[in-house]
């Protein structure tokens, strides 16, 4: 069932329950929400603006947890709801809007399409936009020949992401031929001979979504036992650093708040599963796209502002920011630096800049040299 908090003028919470509430619960919930009451009909008319039935937001995970944690133990989703009358400009990649809130918000009846049966791959690669060069077309031809059956078109989409660049790095690991000649060479592997012919205090490094170098001897206050409770202890361990830096260009662009909270998070992420684990301490990020345009004196912009496929880049700022600062907060690991920059330049007829935007998360931490390694 679903229960309203809130005032329907400005903004209501959406609780989802898997029995009814308590009175005692329904107290609980209303303090939660800033002294919010309860709204005791079934359906809230006017209209709203909140995120999708099938997209549970990070900020109900946590909103969930808390109510748990206060024992309120029947709540499975919690929304916020703003109503038209406190919205300006929305985003349509975040929100939707909805003509009422009612019972019905949460369901989800979406009719799961049938499976497919592939029989021409290349022609479904050009008509899926999946970006399979002719090498893979032919190998998963002869894979659905090995199997005696077609390929699924869920084989053949999942095998196109874990086989890409990002994934597989095809280009970075590639043989470069130039001129003619092959190189020796590819492009990791010289990116690599840095850390192999000057190894210094490195203690690992491309063998993991993370590096360590040596840290220093340090006094560590911990648990004696680290599966079940136990009394704390202090020790001297041997540390190591850890040092990581992830790129998260293309979903900035397209989504600011999001796509730069995921690169902090994936960096956050990549550091706590370094090695045999280790603990993430400090973040920072890198933005950079066009001219903001934000500048009173604009005397040294000779050329009008592009109509953006996306979001200007102010607001990719202003909200990338704040994402990648959001969920570094909510994961106990703040932003302390940063840096930003801007650029677009006119050179004859042509016209540059960073329309596809840069951000770039990174951080230190710290763990135990000797769980430095995975087993």
């Amino acid at each position: 069932m679903i229960q309203f908090f809130g005032d329907a003028t400005t903004k209501v919470f959406v609780v989802q329950c898997s029995q009814t509430l308590s009175s005692e619960n329904r107290k609980k919930l209303s303090w939660l929400f800033g002294e919010a009451p309860l709204l005791e009909e079934n359906q809230i008319e006017g209209i709203f603006y909140g995120p999708r039935a099938t997209m549970i937001t990070p900020w109900s995970t946590n909103a969930v947890e808390i109510a748990q944690n206060m024992g309120i133990s029947e709540v499975t989703r919690i929304e916020e709801y703003l109503s038209q009358n406190t919205v300006g400009t929305i985003d349509p990649m975040l929100v939707v809007e909805f003509n009422s809130l009612n019972q019905a918000i949460f369901t989800v009846a979406i009719t799961p399409e049938k499976v497919l049966q592939i029989k021409d791959i290349a022609s479904y690669n050009q008509q899926e936009g999946l970006a399979l060069n002719q090498e893979e077309i032919d190998y998963l031809n002869n894979l659905a020949i090995q199997l005696k059956r077609p390929l699924t078109d869920s084989e053949v989409f999942g095998f196109s992401q874990v086989n890409s660049e990002h994934c597989r790095h095809k280009i970075f690991n590639g043989q470069f031929i130039i001129d003619g000649k092959e190189k020796d060479s590819s492009l990791f592997q010289l990116i690599k001979k840095t850390a192999k012919e000057n190894p210094n205090s490195i203690v690992s490094a491309y063998k993991d979504n993370v590096a360590f170098i040596d840290g220093p001897s340090i006094e560590q206050f911990s648990p004696t036992l680290a599966d079940r409770p136990s009394s704390y202890k202090k020790e001297m361990i041997e540390s190591v650093i850890s040092i990581k830096a992830e790129t998260h260009n293309f979903p900035t662009t397209v989504e600011p708040f999001n796509g730069a909270a995921t690169g902090s998070g994936g960096e956050i992420r990549d550091r706590l599963a370094g090695g045999q684990g280790s603990l993430p301490l400090a973040g920072t990020a890198v933005y950079m796209t066009p001219y903001s345009r934000v500048q009173e004196d604009k005397k040294n912009i000779t050329f009008p502002e592009r109509k953006w496929l996306y979001q200007t880049p102010i607001d990719i700022l202003i909200k990338a920011s704040n994402g990648a600062s959001d969920f570094g907060n909510k994961f106990g690991q703040p932003l302390i630096t940063g840096s930003i920059l801007t650029f677009e330049h006119r050179e004859g007829d042509r016209r540059l800049g960073y329309d596809k935007v840069i951000m770039q998360a990174g951080g230190i931490g710290f763990g135990k040299k000797d769980q430095a390694k995975k087993r």
